[in-house]
């Protein structure tokens, strides 16, 4: 990671602001890529880019592998031609603060479906030299998921398992059929990963240029209804149906006193190394086309994870079962390098999560929201950070700063107060400012943070099935003055 003092914002895509009735990455990420460079900060952290599925969640995506088509900006495909300008009027919700995801899915999936008859019409011979370009360097998994997705859109977004039997397992008669029947829906699917991996490489290296690395994330798990479950059924705890036999989750935590119990399949590690991590590999190598540095969503869980019966209705039946361990890592850096990677330890973190950590020099992360209420020896007040981690005034799963004071008792208000000398009204810029001055070589900020808002704005509530991911900023509060009195505070602790 460079041992550099640097900051930035987290933000994902979906929340900037826009006509779209969903944040893209067109007009309005380019715009929030030259304010980050007026504030001047170094790094934009951003959600798994994949597909979504029920619930919306980035970290329950139908691909590790594939990007997400609702990201895709149609302002560019105006500009391409393959869209009249007509197509963009009237997006659902867009002037709200909210995505409001069962409207805007259909809208712009038809527009998309627009812009794919415009490009096998119209598309020229440079722009389809660049597509069968784009199709043969990510076939390894670009084929597969574009098969799933066809199939997943034929049996109306049933799950892989509940589809006749000979393509739930893949057999190969029936693949070969599906791909003969599916050809076009195949090719559209095949479309928008290109439409998505080209507009992101674009944006990312105007980023890149403006001195901002994008720090992406890579969730340890992956979600049962998904590309990489249904073509690698041998990595997973599966029984002969098909179904889970074990799922991840966390014990009684911060967010939940009965644990939370993810319901993600778990991974045959035994497999995996026999396999010697070739799907990890293949993972780690597409996430850093699209990325600078990777943070590994639940780290300690390749420590040990909590294993849950899938029978279970919450996670306290779960029991710690060891993790591959540094073996994983090392078998990614044989094949592509030195990994750029952030370590989210956070949760319930014992000797051998710290040890792997430190073994395989990742910084760690600490969040100011976790410090208060204790004692002085707590590992998440600033005076107890080392160099080596990433400071976050909270994360996606936290609530915001200012709704997170608002819940706080006044006994845990005055340590705040005593120990940062805070104001009640500018709680969240003296939070900022305590990151920001902090020993941590990186300090991210949430843009909800940045922007002093309540808990309405929160982006997730872990354990809440329905009604995350839906905040959006509005246009009028990427405000550059906002922009320079960040500046002003990164250049004083020496962040620039």
């Amino acid at each position: 990671m460079g041992g550099q003092r640097v900051s930035g914002v987290l933000l994902h895509p979906s929340a900037l602001p826009g006509s779209g009735g969903i944040g893209d990455i067109g007009d309005m990420a380019y715009r929030f890529v030259d304010w980050l460079a007026t504030a001047k900060q170094r790094r934009w952290q951003i959600m798994p880019l994949g597909p979504t599925s029920y619930g919306d969640s980035p970290y329950a995506g139908l691909s590790a592998l594939a990007g997400n088509p609702l990201l895709i900006s149609l302002e560019q495909l105006v500009r391409m031609g393959w869209l009249d300008e007509g197509a963009l009027v009237g997006a659902p919700g867009s002037n709200g603060d909210w995505i409001d995801y069962g409207a805007i899915i259909p809208w712009k999936l038809t527009r998309l479906e627009w812009a794919f008859a415009r490009f096998l019409a119209h598309g020229s011979a440079d722009q389809r030299a660049a597509f069968a370009r784009f199709c043969d360097e990510q076939q390894a998994w670009l084929d597969t998921f574009a098969l799933f997705a066809a199939l997943k859109e034929a049996y109306r977004g049933a799950p892989w398992n509940r589809w006749d039997a000979t393509l739930a397992r893949r057999e190969p008669t029936a693949l070969a059929e599906a791909r003969q029947r599916l050809a076009d829906r195949i090719r559209f699917q095949q479309f928008l990963q290109w439409l998505f991996f080209s507009q992101w490489a674009a944006l990312r290296q105007y980023a890149n240029e403006r001195g901002i690395q994008i720090i992406g994330d890579l969730p340890i798990f992956v979600a049962f209804d998904s590309a990489d479950v249904w073509a690698n059924p041998d990595i997973f705890h599966l029984d002969d149906a098909g179904n889970p036999t074990v799922v991840a989750g966390v014990p009684p935590d911060y967010f939940s006193p009965t644990g939370q119990r993810w319901g993600n399949p778990l991974y045959r590690w035994d497999r995996l190394a026999e396999r010697q991590y070739d799907w990890w590999i293949e993972r780690f190598r597409v996430l850093l086309q699209l990325v600078d540095i990777v943070r590994i969503d639940h780290f300690r869980g390749f420590a040990a994870y909590w294993e849950v019966p899938a029978m279970a209705e919450t996670a306290l039946e779960g029991r710690w079962v060891p993790g591959p361990g540094a073996a994983l890592f090392e078998a990614v850096q044989d094949r592509l390098g030195s990994l750029p990677i952030i370590a989210e330890d956070l949760g319930l973190i014992t000797p051998d999560v710290e040890a792997l950590r430190r073994q395989l020099g990742f910084p760690g992360m600490a969040v100011l929201q976790f410090a208060w209420g204790g004692d002085a020896t707590s590992n998440y007040l600033p005076h107890n950070y080392t160099h080596d981690l990433v400071v976050y005034t909270g994360t996606h799963d936290n609530d915001t700063t200012v709704g997170w004071w608002s819940t706080l008792d006044e006994r845990t208000r005055q340590h705040v107060r005593d120990y940062l000398g805070a104001r009640d009204d500018h709680i969240a810029w003296d939070f900022i400012r305590a990151a920001l001055m902090s020993v941590a070589d990186t300090a991210i900020i949430p843009m909800q943070d940045v922007l002093g808002l309540g808990s309405w704005a929160r982006l997730n509530l872990p354990g809440r099935a329905e009604g995350n991911w839906a905040w959006r900023m509005r246009r009028d509060q990427l405000s550059f003055d906002l922009a320079h009195h960040l500046a002003y505070l990164t250049g004083l602790y020496g962040r620039v």
